[in-house]
């Protein structure tokens, strides 16, 4: 069972900036809306995934088929592979949601939802060596509660995607500072095993959540890729 997290936050919080200090060589990156990618040097390091899956470290699709299929090469044939990164995974409902725009009734909230969960659920069985990081926007709701962004109400009667993993992080973007919540509050839905983090907020640096995953879980640390 791989470790599969959640990354919440408005844009321009540092979702996607996030990424620039994890190894390239054992990133996979899958940029849903094929927009760059907010640091130095990301074009060098990150390559288009080669049709037969063996080559390559980044794929962007809006179709979720095709992304499952990607993700199951990974899962098969590239153990060099340690990190995959979906960013941002709202859009995909996104897109889903104006195709079907004009079709009438609720069926269609029930295929969107019923697509997200069903990526959503197989991302947690894929390997057990794979750190999966999933990128997406956040909302508040009727509460003041920050929480995942979707296309509507009748998806999250149906989707709390939260629920499923056991990590959630917030952005945080203080004195033009970026962090990582790691903490749920009154508005906000962060949350992290205990004792993985002493602080309730920490760098935006996936490579350093890595670090201390791997400390927490047992694993042997992960050595950092910094560009400059």
């Amino acid at each position: 069972m791989s470790n599969t997290s959640l990354i919440l936050g408005e844009s321009g919080t540092g979702k996607s900036t996030s990424i620039r200090n994890l190894n390239p060589k054992e990133t996979f990156i899958i940029n849903v809306l094929n927009k760059p990618l907010p640091f130095k040097g990301y074009k060098a390091n990150y390559t288009r995934v080669s049709p037969d899956g063996l080559t390559g470290n980044y794929f962007s699709s809006l179709n979720y088929d095709h992304i499952i299929l990607v993700l199951k090469k990974i899962n098969a044939i590239r153990p060099e592979i340690k990190t995959i990164v979906l960013d941002d995974f709202q859009y995909l409902m996104c897109d889903e949601f104006m195709e079907k725009a004009l079709i009438k009734g609720y069926d269609k909230f029930s295929e969107i939802s019923q697509n997200a969960y069903n990526l959503l659920k197989m991302l947690p069985l894929l390997r057990d060596d794979l750190d999966i990081f999933i990128l997406t926007h956040s909302e508040m709701d009727e509460r003041g509660k920050m929480k995942m962004k979707t296309v509507g109400k009748m998806i999250d009667s149906h989707l709390v995607p939260e629920g499923m993993y056991f990590m959630v992080l917030q952005t945080d973007l203080s004195d033009d500072n970026y962090y990582f919540i790691t903490q749920g509050s009154q508005r906000h839905i962060a949350k992290s095993p205990m004792g993985m983090f002493e602080e309730r907020t920490i760098p935006n640096d996936l490579a350093f959540v890595k670090n201390k995953m791997s400390e927490y879980f047992g694993a042997t640390a992960w050595t950092s890729v910094y560009f400059n």
